[in-house]
């Protein structure tokens, strides 16, 4: 294992090398897009904010902003579009 928990993997050369060519191919708008998608291969799960982000930001809605935000919420996520899937 590796600093952090971290699990290494042996990756075949050839699959190394391979990866790293198809790379040097891609303009810089895609390579950052196959930065994502190996990450997300790696790391399939978003971390959750901390307790002190959460706490920062509570309270800083007055009541009125609130009731407006759970009304969009209810409106816009209760609709379900059949031609959507």
């Amino acid at each position: 294992m590796a600093r952090g928990g971290e699990v290494l993997t042996v990756i075949e050369p050839t699959v190394k090398e391979q990866i790293l060519k198809d790379l040097d191919r891609l303009s810089p708008e895609l390579q950052q897009r196959a930065l994502q998608l190996v990450h997300n291969l790696v790391d399939p799960f978003p971390k959750g904010a901390s307790i002190e982000d959460l706490m920062s930001v509570a309270g800083i809605l007055d009541d009125e902003s609130a009731r407006e935000m759970i009304e969009a919420i209810e409106e816009g996520c209760e609709r379900i579009d059949p031609e959507g899937w």
